[in-house]
């Protein structure tokens, strides 16, 4: 299915966001992530459903100030 990744159109098969995480690489868990402009914490991933044309932000903590 085609989905929005950070701004960029990508394919996936994953079914769920968790799914997806793993399938583009983050093994990290720290990170923050939302479907459709909606937060989505670590606990709720795997239980997130993921449909056509969902936009997915992935984003990693910075340090610094």
């Amino acid at each position: 299915m085609e989905l929005t990744i950070n701004g960029d159109l990508c394919e996936a098969q994953a079914l769920t966001l968790a799914d997806l995480l793993l399938e583009r690489g983050y093994t990290a868990q720290c990170y923050a992530t939302a479907v459709n402009g909606d937060l989505v914490h670590a606990i709720d991933r795997s239980s997130c459903l993921l449909v056509a044309e969902d936009k997915i932000e992935i984003l990693m903590p910075m340090q610094g100030g």
